[in-house]
């Protein structure tokens, strides 16, 4: 038996799945940003300097093996700025997957399978349409429930008041 999120947390889940929509988009880019990163730099042998003293924008061909510290090309490295911006959104995009799975009571593989996310390329994007979709038909479904029991709705202030007036008497 599968437990179920507890109606008290619903606002938290609703939170909890704006910060994980906005997260997982974010490190669904940088992580494609990432791979054409690495195919620029295993294929292609080169890297792209920023604000250099050649201009805006350069590619420089890779150093060959061993001799790293001698060739430093002026400039932002922007395939490391990527690398370390991906690292740390995808920090992020955990701690959001953390605060969904906890609070709907999922179980540990289903954490698992979101952090996957932001490791394989389009599998957050995929992930994020379809762990919304079911939030959000979860919350449709059971959110229900609980605003027409409280005492401040609409529905039971208008059968509280049918009671007692005296049309409701027979």
């Amino acid at each position: 038996m599968q437990l179920q999120p507890k109606p008290a947390d619903y606002p938290r889940i609703r939170k909890a799945l704006k910060v994980y929509k906005v997260t997982s988009v974010i490190t669904g880019v940088m992580l494609l940003l990432l791979c054409a990163v690495m195919v620029m730099k295993y294929a292609f042998s080169v890297q792209l300097y920023l604000f250099g003293p050649d201009g805006f924008a350069k590619f420089e061909p890779i150093a060959p093996e061993g001799v790293e510290a001698d060739f430093q090309p002026g400039g932002f490295d922007l395939f490391k700025a990527i690398l370390i911006a991906h690292g740390w959104f995808y920090v992020v995009y955990l701690i959001s997957d953390f605060m969904l799975w906890s609070p709907m009571r999922w179980n540990f593989w289903r954490f698992l399978l979101i952090a996957l996310g932001g490791v394989v390329p389009f599998m957050s994007f995929i992930l994020e349409a379809r762990v919304v979709r079911e939030v959000n038909e979860f919350l449709a479904t059971h959110d229900v429930e609980p605003a027409a029991a409280s005492p401040d709705s609409p529905a039971s202030s208008t059968a509280a008041t049918s009671a007692h007036s005296p049309e409701g008497r027979s």
